[in-house]
């Protein structure tokens, strides 16, 4: 009889290049506030957490000190930058510029548009009730992101995806500032939903400027 033959042996899954690691490591704990604004980060403890040499450490935070995430001090370390009033303004902005001209754009809506922000908004109700503040950052992000690609504008896009990072960040920082925001934020995305739904391009343009403008005064904490 036979032997049964053996199931062939997959290779181990590649890891991507150390600095790489170390890059995702840092970036994702910035971004989620793990390392809070005025962290001192040490190459040495870095390379301890991530299990990699000093090189592709230095290579990370170079990297990130390019994106405004941190600043480079020689022999003392990476200090992780706070949120300055003034990056919180700009990119207020700049949202307000993109997303009410994306909204009138995006609207009458297709019906692909509506199901993926119905589903959006569902799958950011779900990550507030498990309590995880930096998912429901990255729906509440992505909710916007998809109103501004369906306006039709790819160079709008790319512009507003450089504010990502920026995005998630200060996200984050109302959320835990702020706890029942969140749920105000939800009930926001609902009243830009429906006004979307319902081919308002005017009433949905008036809460994204209500809603993104409540940004700017809650990281400041300036909220009454």
């Amino acid at each position: 009889m036979p032997a049964p033959a053996s199931s062939p042996v997959r290779p181990p899954a590649k890891q991507p290049p150390a600095a790489e690691r170390v890059y995702t490591h840092i970036k994702d704990a910035v971004l989620d506030r793990r390392y809070e604004g005025g962290t001192l980060l040490t190459e040495g403890d870095l390379a301890e957490a991530v299990g990699v040499s000093r090189t592709p450490v230095r290579e990370a935070l170079l990297r990130l000190e390019v994106e405004g995430l941190i600043k480079l001090y020689p022999k003392k370390g990476a200090l992780v930058l706070a949120v300055s009033a003034q990056e919180i303004a700009d990119v207020v902005e700049t949202r307000l510029l993109v997303e009410e001209f994306a909204v009138r754009r995006a609207v009458p809506a297709s019906a692909k548009l509506i199901a993926r922000l119905e589903e959006l908004l569902e799958e950011q109700r779900q990550m507030s009730e498990a309590g995880d503040l930096a998912a429901v950052s990255v729906k509440d992000r992505c909710f916007h992101a998809e109103i501004v690609r369906n306006a039709g504008n790819e160079i709008l896009s790319r512009l507003y995806d450089q504010l990502r990072d920026r995005q998630l960040r200060m996200g984050v920082a109302v959320m835990e500032a702020h706890p029942g925001r969140i749920a105000a934020n939800i009930a926001e995305h609902g009243e830009l939903l429906e006004a979307i739904r319902t081919g308002d391009a005017d009433a949905a343009a008036h809460v994204v400027r209500r809603h993104v403008s409540r940004v700017k005064v809650l990281v400041r904490g300036e909220d009454r």
